[in-house]
Protein backbone atom coordinates (compact mmCIF):
# COMPACT_ATOMS: atom_id res chain seq x y z
CA UNK A 1 0.00 0.00 0.00
CA UNK A 2 1.03 3.70 -1.32
CA UNK A 3 0.18 6.71 1.20
CA UNK A 4 -0.22 10.20 -0.58
CA UNK A 5 -0.57 13.40 0.97
CA UNK A 6 -3.76 15.48 0.12
CA UNK A 7 -3.07 18.85 0.89
CA UNK A 8 -4.93 21.21 3.23
CA UNK A 9 -4.89 24.11 0.77
CA UNK A 10 -8.61 24.00 1.58
CA UNK A 11 -9.35 25.13 5.29
CA UNK A 12 -10.28 27.88 7.42
CA UNK A 13 -6.59 29.16 7.17
CA UNK A 14 -3.49 27.78 5.61
CA UNK A 15 -0.49 29.53 4.99
CA UNK A 16 2.15 29.12 1.91
CA UNK A 17 4.56 28.17 4.17
CA UNK A 18 2.39 25.18 6.03
CA UNK A 19 1.67 24.04 2.69
CA UNK A 20 5.60 23.89 1.52
CA UNK A 21 6.67 22.03 5.11
CA UNK A 22 3.91 19.15 4.53
CA UNK A 23 5.14 18.61 0.51
CA UNK A 24 9.16 18.84 2.09
CA UNK A 25 8.28 16.16 4.45
CA UNK A 26 6.01 13.67 1.88
CA UNK A 27 9.24 14.41 -0.22
CA UNK A 28 11.44 13.50 2.45
CA UNK A 29 9.03 10.07 3.44
CA UNK A 30 9.09 8.86 -0.22
CA UNK A 31 4.95 9.18 -0.40
CA UNK A 32 3.70 8.30 -3.75
CA UNK A 33 1.84 11.57 -4.63
CA UNK A 34 0.97 14.89 -2.85
CA UNK A 35 -2.83 15.78 -4.18
CA UNK A 36 -4.33 19.49 -3.83
CA UNK A 37 -7.99 20.03 -3.72
CA UNK A 38 -10.11 22.37 -6.52
CA UNK A 39 -12.51 24.59 -4.99
CA UNK A 40 -13.14 27.93 -6.63
CA UNK A 41 -15.75 28.94 -3.59
CA UNK A 42 -17.41 28.44 -0.58
CA UNK A 43 -20.89 30.15 -0.92
CA UNK A 44 -22.19 32.52 1.44
CA UNK A 45 -25.19 30.25 2.21
CA UNK A 46 -22.92 27.49 3.25
CA UNK A 47 -22.44 29.65 6.47
CA UNK A 48 -26.39 29.07 7.47
CA UNK A 49 -26.91 25.41 6.02
CA UNK A 50 -28.94 26.38 3.41
CA UNK A 51 -26.79 25.08 -0.29
CA UNK A 52 -28.46 23.67 -3.02
CA UNK A 53 -26.77 20.02 -2.43
CA UNK A 54 -24.55 18.76 0.75
CA UNK A 55 -20.71 18.10 -0.19
CA UNK A 56 -20.18 16.03 -3.11
CA UNK A 57 -23.52 15.43 -2.93
CA UNK A 58 -23.47 12.91 0.06
CA UNK A 59 -26.20 12.62 2.26
CA UNK A 60 -24.12 11.64 4.91
CA UNK A 61 -23.38 15.39 5.05
CA UNK A 62 -25.07 18.96 5.66
CA UNK A 63 -25.64 21.57 3.33
CA UNK A 64 -22.56 23.21 4.67
CA UNK A 65 -19.05 23.16 3.63
CA UNK A 66 -16.36 22.50 6.00
CA UNK A 67 -14.85 25.68 5.43
CA UNK A 68 -16.85 29.13 5.71
CA UNK A 69 -17.06 31.57 3.79
CA UNK A 70 -14.56 33.78 4.78
CA UNK A 71 -11.99 31.14 5.39
CA UNK A 72 -8.29 32.25 3.75
CA UNK A 73 -7.90 28.95 1.90
CA UNK A 74 -5.75 28.30 -1.69
CA UNK A 75 -6.85 27.68 -5.69
CA UNK A 76 -5.61 24.17 -6.08
CA UNK A 77 -4.56 24.13 -9.47
CA UNK A 78 -1.81 27.16 -9.89
CA UNK A 79 -0.42 25.31 -6.90
CA UNK A 80 0.23 22.27 -8.65
CA UNK A 81 3.52 24.04 -10.97
CA UNK A 82 4.67 25.65 -7.48
CA UNK A 83 4.60 21.34 -6.32
CA UNK A 84 6.17 20.75 -9.51
CA UNK A 85 9.33 23.36 -8.37
CA UNK A 86 9.15 22.54 -4.83
CA UNK A 87 9.82 18.94 -4.86
CA UNK A 88 11.84 16.18 -7.14
CA UNK A 89 10.36 12.94 -6.45
CA UNK A 90 6.90 12.48 -5.33
CA UNK A 91 3.88 12.50 -7.82
CA UNK A 92 1.75 15.68 -7.79
CA UNK A 93 -2.06 16.12 -9.49
CA UNK A 94 -4.94 17.45 -8.08
CA UNK A 95 -8.00 15.89 -6.82
CA UNK A 96 -10.36 16.24 -8.71
CA UNK A 97 -10.02 18.78 -11.16
CA UNK A 98 -13.27 20.00 -12.63
CA UNK A 99 -13.69 20.27 -16.01
CA UNK A 100 -16.37 22.14 -16.57
CA UNK A 101 -14.55 25.37 -14.92
CA UNK A 102 -11.50 25.03 -17.62
CA UNK A 103 -11.63 24.59 -21.26
CA UNK A 104 -10.68 21.38 -22.37
CA UNK A 105 -8.10 21.93 -24.90
CA UNK A 106 -6.24 25.12 -23.02
CA UNK A 107 -6.11 22.39 -19.90
CA UNK A 108 -4.61 19.35 -21.76
CA UNK A 109 -2.20 21.67 -23.10
CA UNK A 110 -1.39 23.26 -19.81
CA UNK A 111 -1.07 20.12 -18.02
CA UNK A 112 1.02 18.96 -21.10
CA UNK A 113 3.75 21.92 -19.62
CA UNK A 114 3.44 21.05 -16.12
CA UNK A 115 4.38 17.19 -17.09
CA UNK A 116 7.79 18.70 -18.13
CA UNK A 117 7.99 20.95 -15.49
CA UNK A 118 7.64 18.10 -13.18
CA UNK A 119 10.08 15.95 -15.26
CA UNK A 120 6.86 13.41 -15.97
CA UNK A 121 5.59 13.43 -12.37
CA UNK A 122 1.59 14.08 -13.10
CA UNK A 123 -1.05 12.97 -12.27
CA UNK A 124 -4.20 13.92 -13.84
CA UNK A 125 -7.45 13.72 -11.46
CA UNK A 126 -11.01 14.73 -13.26
CA UNK A 127 -14.44 15.02 -12.60
CA UNK A 128 -17.75 16.78 -13.36
CA UNK A 129 -18.09 18.89 -10.12
CA UNK A 130 -21.27 18.64 -7.93
CA UNK A 131 -22.00 22.30 -6.48
CA UNK A 132 -24.18 24.57 -8.52
CA UNK A 133 -22.96 27.48 -6.81
CA UNK A 134 -19.93 26.84 -7.96
CA UNK A 135 -20.65 26.72 -11.79
CA UNK A 136 -22.13 29.75 -11.00
CA UNK A 137 -19.29 31.70 -10.11
CA UNK A 138 -17.12 30.15 -12.62
CA UNK A 139 -19.89 31.64 -15.32
CA UNK A 140 -20.78 28.00 -16.62
CA UNK A 141 -23.95 27.52 -14.90
CA UNK A 142 -25.27 25.82 -18.37
CA UNK A 143 -23.12 23.19 -18.15
CA UNK A 144 -24.26 21.85 -14.75
CA UNK A 145 -26.91 19.67 -15.95
CA UNK A 146 -24.46 18.07 -18.65
CA UNK A 147 -21.13 18.23 -16.74
CA UNK A 148 -20.92 14.66 -17.20
CA UNK A 149 -20.45 14.81 -21.14
CA UNK A 150 -18.03 17.32 -20.33
CA UNK A 151 -15.84 15.19 -18.74
CA UNK A 152 -16.01 12.57 -21.28
CA UNK A 153 -14.96 15.22 -24.19
CA UNK A 154 -11.81 16.56 -21.49
CA UNK A 155 -11.07 12.94 -21.23
CA UNK A 156 -10.80 12.38 -25.07
CA UNK A 157 -9.91 16.26 -25.92
CA UNK A 158 -6.56 15.79 -23.49
CA UNK A 159 -5.63 12.24 -24.96
CA UNK A 160 -6.17 13.37 -28.35
CA UNK A 161 -3.59 16.06 -27.93
CA UNK A 162 -0.85 14.49 -25.54
CA UNK A 163 -0.74 11.78 -28.56
CA UNK A 164 -0.68 14.11 -31.70
CA UNK A 165 1.07 17.04 -33.18
CA UNK A 166 -1.77 18.06 -34.96
CA UNK A 167 -5.28 17.49 -33.45
CA UNK A 168 -8.89 18.35 -33.67
CA UNK A 169 -12.14 17.96 -32.55
CA UNK A 170 -15.54 18.20 -32.63
CA UNK A 171 -18.47 18.12 -30.06
CA UNK A 172 -20.70 19.45 -28.07
CA UNK A 173 -18.28 21.85 -25.98
CA UNK A 174 -15.73 22.13 -27.86
CA UNK A 175 -15.26 22.47 -31.62
CA UNK A 176 -11.95 23.26 -33.20
CA UNK A 177 -10.34 22.39 -36.66
CA UNK A 178 -6.93 20.42 -36.44
CA UNK A 179 -4.06 22.40 -34.49
CA UNK A 180 -0.64 22.10 -32.40
CA UNK A 181 -0.56 22.78 -28.69
CA UNK A 182 3.06 22.80 -28.36
CA UNK A 183 5.11 20.14 -26.06
CA UNK A 184 3.69 16.88 -25.68
CA UNK A 185 4.00 15.09 -22.41
CA UNK A 186 7.22 13.80 -21.27
CA UNK A 187 5.05 10.48 -20.23
CA UNK A 188 3.63 8.55 -22.90
CA UNK A 189 1.30 8.59 -23.85
CA UNK A 190 0.40 11.43 -21.42
CA UNK A 191 -0.05 11.37 -17.57
CA UNK A 192 -2.20 9.24 -16.14
CA UNK A 193 -5.81 9.98 -15.60
CA UNK A 194 -7.39 9.24 -12.40
CA UNK A 195 -11.34 9.20 -12.13
CA UNK A 196 -13.43 10.71 -9.24
CA UNK A 197 -16.59 8.38 -9.28
CA UNK A 198 -19.19 9.05 -6.00
CA UNK A 199 -22.66 7.78 -7.45
CA UNK A 200 -22.16 5.47 -10.27
CA UNK A 201 -20.20 2.32 -10.81
CA UNK A 202 -21.29 1.45 -13.87
CA UNK A 203 -20.30 5.02 -15.63
CA UNK A 204 -16.86 4.51 -13.71
CA UNK A 205 -16.53 1.31 -15.57
CA UNK A 206 -17.35 2.22 -18.78
CA UNK A 207 -15.01 5.33 -18.64
CA UNK A 208 -11.82 2.79 -17.45
CA UNK A 209 -12.64 0.20 -20.12
CA UNK A 210 -13.02 3.31 -22.81
CA UNK A 211 -10.09 5.15 -21.88
CA UNK A 212 -7.70 3.43 -20.39
CA UNK A 213 -8.24 5.27 -16.89
CA UNK A 214 -5.38 4.68 -14.33
CA UNK A 215 -7.45 5.28 -11.27
CA UNK A 216 -10.25 5.66 -8.88
CA UNK A 217 -10.74 8.52 -6.22
CA UNK A 218 -13.60 8.77 -3.65
CA UNK A 219 -14.11 10.56 -0.50
CA UNK A 220 -14.23 9.29 3.06
CA UNK A 221 -14.68 5.25 2.08
CA UNK A 222 -14.88 2.61 4.33
CA UNK A 223 -12.89 -0.50 3.68
CA UNK A 224 -16.57 -2.09 2.85
CA UNK A 225 -17.18 1.03 0.38
CA UNK A 226 -13.95 0.19 -1.45
CA UNK A 227 -14.86 -3.30 -1.88
CA UNK A 228 -18.15 -2.75 -3.30
CA UNK A 229 -16.61 -0.02 -5.93
CA UNK A 230 -13.59 -2.13 -6.81
CA UNK A 231 -16.40 -5.47 -7.30
CA UNK A 232 -18.99 -3.15 -8.96
CA UNK A 233 -16.48 -2.06 -11.05
CA UNK A 234 -14.98 -5.11 -11.85
CA UNK A 235 -18.10 -6.80 -12.68
CA UNK A 236 -18.86 -4.18 -15.27
CA UNK A 237 -15.81 -4.56 -16.86
CA UNK A 238 -16.16 -7.92 -17.37
CA UNK A 239 -19.29 -7.57 -19.19
CA UNK A 240 -17.39 -4.88 -21.38
CA UNK A 241 -14.51 -7.88 -21.90
CA UNK A 242 -12.41 -5.43 -20.30
CA UNK A 243 -10.17 -5.72 -16.83
CA UNK A 244 -8.59 -2.90 -14.90
CA UNK A 245 -5.74 -1.67 -15.81
CA UNK A 246 -2.24 -2.89 -14.48
CA UNK A 247 -0.98 -1.14 -11.30
CA UNK A 248 -5.10 0.65 -11.26
CA UNK A 249 -4.99 2.14 -8.13
CA UNK A 250 -8.24 2.43 -5.75
CA UNK A 251 -8.00 5.51 -3.35
CA UNK A 252 -9.68 7.90 -1.23
CA UNK A 253 -9.52 11.12 0.04
CA UNK A 254 -9.70 10.24 4.16
CA UNK A 255 -9.91 12.83 6.97
CA UNK A 256 -6.26 11.78 9.17
CA UNK A 257 -5.28 12.31 12.68
CA UNK A 258 -3.71 10.27 15.61
CA UNK A 259 -5.39 10.68 18.62
CA UNK A 260 -4.05 10.00 22.19
CA UNK A 261 -7.25 8.38 23.16
CA UNK A 262 -9.72 5.77 21.45
CA UNK A 263 -12.26 7.26 18.63
CA UNK A 264 -15.89 6.37 18.40
CA UNK A 265 -14.92 4.57 14.99
CA UNK A 266 -18.46 2.98 14.84
CA UNK A 267 -20.37 3.40 10.89
CA UNK A 268 -21.27 6.94 10.67
CA UNK A 269 -21.04 6.88 7.04
CA UNK A 270 -18.90 9.19 5.33
CA UNK A 271 -18.76 11.18 8.59
CA UNK A 272 -17.22 8.02 10.19
CA UNK A 273 -13.83 8.40 12.10
CA UNK A 274 -12.29 6.29 9.13
CA UNK A 275 -8.40 7.29 9.71
CA UNK A 276 -9.10 9.49 13.01
CA UNK A 277 -7.90 7.66 16.19
CA UNK A 278 -5.47 5.85 17.90
CA UNK A 279 -2.37 4.53 16.57
CA UNK A 280 -3.55 1.21 16.72
CA UNK A 281 -7.35 2.07 15.61
CA UNK A 282 -5.45 3.40 12.45
CA UNK A 283 -3.57 0.54 11.54
CA UNK A 284 -6.12 -1.53 12.23
CA UNK A 285 -8.01 0.23 9.55
CA UNK A 286 -5.05 0.58 6.97
CA UNK A 287 -5.27 -3.50 7.01
CA UNK A 288 -9.09 -3.46 6.19
CA UNK A 289 -8.20 -1.40 3.65
CA UNK A 290 -5.03 -2.92 2.23
CA UNK A 291 -7.29 -6.63 1.98
CA UNK A 292 -10.43 -4.80 1.03
CA UNK A 293 -8.29 -3.64 -2.65
CA UNK A 294 -7.15 -0.24 -1.77
CA UNK A 295 -3.81 0.69 -2.93
CA UNK A 296 -3.35 4.23 -1.61
CA UNK A 297 -5.17 6.38 0.60
CA UNK A 298 -5.01 10.40 0.38
CA UNK A 299 -4.33 11.55 3.84
CA UNK A 300 -6.63 14.65 4.15
CA UNK A 301 -5.20 16.71 7.50
CA UNK A 302 -8.56 18.04 9.42
CA UNK A 303 -9.74 21.44 8.51
CA UNK A 304 -9.82 23.51 11.56
CA UNK A 305 -8.25 22.82 15.19
CA UNK A 306 -5.18 20.37 14.64
CA UNK A 307 -2.12 22.21 14.00
CA UNK A 308 0.42 21.93 10.86
CA UNK A 309 2.81 20.79 13.58
CA UNK A 310 0.72 18.05 14.78
CA UNK A 311 0.11 16.68 11.25
CA UNK A 312 3.39 16.83 10.42
CA UNK A 313 4.26 14.72 13.81
CA UNK A 314 1.25 12.27 12.49
CA UNK A 315 2.84 11.76 8.98
CA UNK A 316 6.53 10.92 10.33
CA UNK A 317 4.53 8.07 13.13
CA UNK A 318 2.50 6.80 10.37
CA UNK A 319 5.18 6.00 8.09
CA UNK A 320 7.75 5.03 10.47
CA UNK A 321 5.55 3.17 13.23
CA UNK A 322 2.46 1.90 11.17
CA UNK A 323 2.83 1.22 7.68
CA UNK A 324 5.79 -1.31 8.23
CA UNK A 325 3.14 -3.36 10.06
CA UNK A 326 0.66 -2.67 7.79
CA UNK A 327 2.46 -3.73 4.79
CA UNK A 328 4.20 -6.95 6.86
CA UNK A 329 0.16 -8.44 7.08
Amino acid sequence: MKLALYLPNFRDHVTVQELEDLTALAEELEFDSVWTLDRIIVPEASDREQMQYPFGMMTDFPLQMPVVAKGKWFQGMPLIPWLAAKTSKVRIGMSITNTPFRSPGVMAAEFATIDHLSNGRLNVGIGSGWMPEEFAAASVPQLFPRRHGHVRESIEIMQGIWSNELFEYHGEFADFEPAGFGHQPVQKPGPPIYFSGLKDPKRSAKRIAKYGLQGWIGIQDSPADIARWKGEMQRELNELGRDFPENFDMCSMIWFVITDEPTDMSDAGKATNLLAGTAQQIEDRLKEYKEAGMTMPLLWPPFRDVPTSKTLDDLKRINEEIMPNVNAA
